[in-house]
């Protein structure tokens, strides 16, 4: 399968089939929320990826490198909006004023791609990239058996770096301190974790690639079973990191999806 998507990308990205492929997404409101969504090609899809998005909001519906790899791989991609909320399990008028990010997930996402797909968890994956990534790590930290296959780009771990700046996070949390208790590094389980965990981070990422290093060596010191890659180097914090990087985190997911399977 890997193989198949490296080939895939060493080819134009803006070819006339990318094109094909970016008109199959569409946008649906679940609970009022907007989802944005790919299907890809085949009729019968080997899973769905639930892909959060970062404080800037950046959707995939636009990404040639993403929407490639999911049609390659089979996979369904469902991206909901988050706005600035972090994924915690926090409430965020950002957001929702009557509910976590992580609550709507469970209660309303969950259920609704079950109706539509009749696609249950596990076979639910998670991906996200900066904001998102760290809200993957979150939602899986928090329900593992759920959610057993995780994969974070460049994760933003130690968000509590922007309390203070007239964020939604301010108001999330009553201080600093606070916040930092809800990251997580802070909040593993070494008797309950995802067993199909990956993450990576650009060394030049000035902002989160501490945290990322953090977190690998305390799942290290824990006995967690995870891969992670914090050596490649393509831009930084950035979506030229981020497409560099998308190979690798949808073979770990369609790996992951394959063992949770069998």
């Amino acid at each position: 399968m890997f193989d198949r998507l490296r080939k895939m990308l060493s080819s134009d990205v803006s070819e006339d089939n990318s094109g094909e492929l970016l008109v199959r997404w569409s946008e649906d409101q679940v609970d009022g929320h907007a989802v944005g969504v790919f299907e890809p090609s085949t009729e019968t899809p080997n899973g769905v990826v639930l892909f959060l998005h970062g404080h800037g909001g950046v959707a995939l519906r636009e990404n040639p490198v993403f929407t490639q790899l999911f049609e390659a791989a089979g996979l369904i991609a469902v991206c909901p909006n988050g706005g600035r909320s972090w994924w915690l399990d926090q409430v965020c008028d950002d957001f929702d004023a009557g509910r976590s990010p992580q609550e709507w997930i469970l209660e309303s996402l969950v259920p609704w791609i079950e109706a539509r797909w009749s696609i249950v968890p596990p076979q639910i994956a998670l991906l996200g990239v900066s904001m998102g990534g760290q809200g993957v790590q979150q939602l899986s930290y928090r329900h593992p058996r759920t959610f057993p296959v995780v994969a974070a780009v460049s994760p933003a771990i130690d968000f509590h770096q922007l309390y203070g700046q007239n964020l939604p996070l301010d108001a999330m949390f009553e201080t600093v301190e606070d916040a930092r208790q809800a990251t997580v590094v802070l909040n593993l389980n070494p008797l309950n974790w995802p067993r199909h965990q990956w993450f990576c981070c650009d060394p030049d990422d000035i902002d989160w690639f501490d945290g990322c290093a953090r977190l690998g060596m305390k799942l290290s010191s824990s006995g967690i079973m995870h891969e992670r890659d914090l050596e490649t180097r393509a831009g930084g914090h950035t979506w030229d990191y981020f497409n560099r990087m998308a190979p690798a985190a949808i073979e770990h997911i369609v790996q992951g999806l394959e063992s949770v399977d069998e």
